[in-house]
């Protein structure tokens, strides 16, 4: 990490420090071109120097490296200045993070942010009035997207006129990336996150979807994943206040509106945001995230002038909520511990939806002046007002037993290499240890046929579990799951969770057997086997009464080989094993 900021050398005799905040313009593009216009890429991160170079409240700093090759910028207000990243360790603010440019077509946040900082600290008023907030702003996240700039990939979209692309540098989504971390930008990104450790989380985006009346839908974390006091307080105190906060400005706001190919009064699910996205992964380290989504066919000023009013909702609500936010945080780790199970796997509740008084337009399907089909169009003048049932709430559909430990083989660099970037803390073995751990194999998995974001993602994975005493050398990881990070181990060392290391194929080596036979030699160690094992026996013959494996030889004499002490123990076996006791 380099710190770029630009120190001011304050001089009474030429006053150049009080000259440079009184006639430096800072004027964004959006401004200047009425809001027709989004600044590129140059023209965000000088902006964000000069705003550092101006004012004292405002650091600079840069992470990492980006695949575009360009540094990850993040810029802190903090009326305390702060001149190191380490100092945010200890200061007792809170902190609001704020993420630009996943999908840099999607510019309304670029702007917006650039606009609030700077009307921030040119107000006096509101200087104080956020004295004890940090605000962290990421400029723009995907460096790679924002430089492939055109006007035509956003097909859907109202303005800007011309913006960057949704794919990366490696032409990644970054928006799935936050578990797997392929790219340099998410282990940037990691970086930021743990070194701010904020409180509240917001990432700026634009919709696809239905038509409706609405400019501004949101998508908070997903409140039962969440879970706990923080989950509650998530959907019953931040989402009211925002709506209602934003309703006070003139601006009405909805749930995401999660409707594919159909209108939306039928009602719909709320998104679930697994940790694979954004606010996902925050959730992992109890942080209260959502999205702002605007609406692509809105205009792009009023766009970027409601995303800018929402931004300062965000903050007024983690003012007024400080104390409350704290605490929420500070017990988060122990209400996790304390209920001894952790649900990896959800699904709606049809059974209990919430009802909104939705503001759409009424819409049918005509016929295509293109194709020979049918199309859906929006009857922008006919808009309405109807209850649809909004079905946001999820329950668990697998749960499983929080371990005292996980222990890694060492070997799986990946793997470490992720665990530190996420701050995980874990030991060593220091000498060869036998000990009876909790062993999992996978049982059975499913594989996309096409390719997801650079992987062939499995899914509807399940495992089998034995107990062995197994040794483990010196080197290998013992990790414990009272730590921070303990929804991160969670949901990443569990093979069934959805976003697992497994179902990203960081374990598919696993999934194919290094030995094998000849049938022509292992006919006779079969036979031996056989006869000398009754057991073995009785299981081979009941197995015989299916009518397919009895029509199998091959099947047959394999079976007889999965169920010897040649069969190697390392196939489908994952490297991560559980202590349920404490040492």
């Amino acid at each position: 990490m380099k710190k770029i900021v630009a120190l001011l050398l304050l001089s009474i005799a030429t006053g150049c420090g009080n000259q440079s905040k009184t006639t430096k313009d800072f004027t964004t593009v959006f401004e200047s071109s009425d809001g027709l216009e989004t600044a590129t890429y140059a023209q965000i991160i000088e902006y964000y120097k000069s705003l550092a170079d101006t004012y004292e409240e405002f650091s600079l700093f840069s992470f990492g490296q980006t695949d575009a090759g360009e540094p990850l910028h993040l810029l802190i207000f903090d009326t305390d200045r702060v001149y190191n990243i380490q100092d945010l360790k200890n200061s007792s603010k809170r902190k609001v993070l704020i993420n630009n440019g996943i999908h840099p077509g999607e510019s309304d946040g670029i702007d917006a942010s650039m606009m609030l900082l700077r009307d921030i600290v040119q107000n006096d008023s509101l200087k104080n009035a956020y004295k004890d907030i940090i605000l962290a702003v990421i400029p723009v996240y995907n460096v790679g997207g924002s430089l492939r700039r055109n006007s035509h990939t956003r097909a859907n979209q109202n303005g800007p006129k011309a913006y960057g692309f949704r794919g990366n540098a490696r032409n990644y989504d970054l928006n799935r990336d936050f578990i797997k971390q392929d790219s340099k930008n998410a282990a940037a990104f990691a970086e930021i996150f743990h070194a701010v450790n904020p409180d509240v989380f917001v990432d700026t985006h634009v919709s696809n979807g239905a038509d409706y009346q609405y400019t501004l839908t949101h998508l908070f974390t997903q409140h039962n994943k969440l879970g706990g006091s923080l989950g509650k307080f998530l959907e019953t105190r931040m989402r009211p206040y925002l709506e209602q906060s934003l309703l006070h400005k003139g601006y009405d706001i909805t749930p995401y509106v999660n409707v594919w190919g159909s209108t939306p009064e039928k009602g719909w699910s709320q998104f679930f945001d697994g940790p694979r996205y954004s606010t996902g992964y925050t959730t992992l380290f109890h942080t209260l995230g959502m999205m702002v989504e605007t609406h692509m066919l809105k205009p792009y000023k009023d766009r970027v002038y409601q995303t800018y009013a929402l931004l300062f909702s965000m903050l007024d609500f983690t003012k007024e909520n400080a104390n409350q936010i704290q605490s929420l945080r500070t017990n988060a780790l122990n209400e996790i511990l304390a209920k001894k199970t952790y649900p990896i796997q959800f699904k709606v509740d049809r059974e209990h939806p919430a009802q909104l008084q939705f503001k759409g337009y009424e819409g049918e399907l005509i016929n295509s002046k293109v194709t020979n089909g049918k199309r859906l169009f929006y009857k922008q003048e006919l808009p309405y007002t109807k209850t649809v049932n909004y079905y946001n709430n999820f329950i668990p559909s697998k749960e499983i037993e929080i371990p005292k430990y996980y222990v890694l083989k060492q070997g799986w660099h990946e793997i470490v290499n992720r665990l530190r970037v996420n701050q995980i803390q874990f030991d060593r073995f220091d000498k060869d240890t036998t000990i009876v751990v909790e062993v999992n194999h996978i049982k059975d998995f499913n594989t996309r046929r096409s390719p997801y974001e650079g992987h062939y993602v499995h899914f509807n994975t399940t495992v089998s579990v034995s107990k062995a005493a197994i040794q483990f050398h010196a080197g290998d990881l013992i990790i414990p799951t009272h730590q921070n990070g303990v929804r991160y181990l969670l949901e990443t060392f569990e093979a069934e969770a959805t976003d697992s290391f497994f179902n990203w194929n960081f374990f598919d080596t696993i999934l194919q057997q290094k030995e094998g036979y000849s049938s022509y030699v292992f006919e006779d160690i079969a036979e031996e086997l056989l006869a000398k094992n009754p057991k073995l026996k009785a299981q081979f013959d009941e197995k015989m009464k299916e009518k397919d494996f009895a029509k199998n030889p091959r099947a047959q004499l394999n079976f007889v080989y999965k169920n010897s002490p040649h069969y190697e123990k390392a196939h489908l076996q994952l490297p991560i094993y559980k202590i349920r006791y404490s040492f």
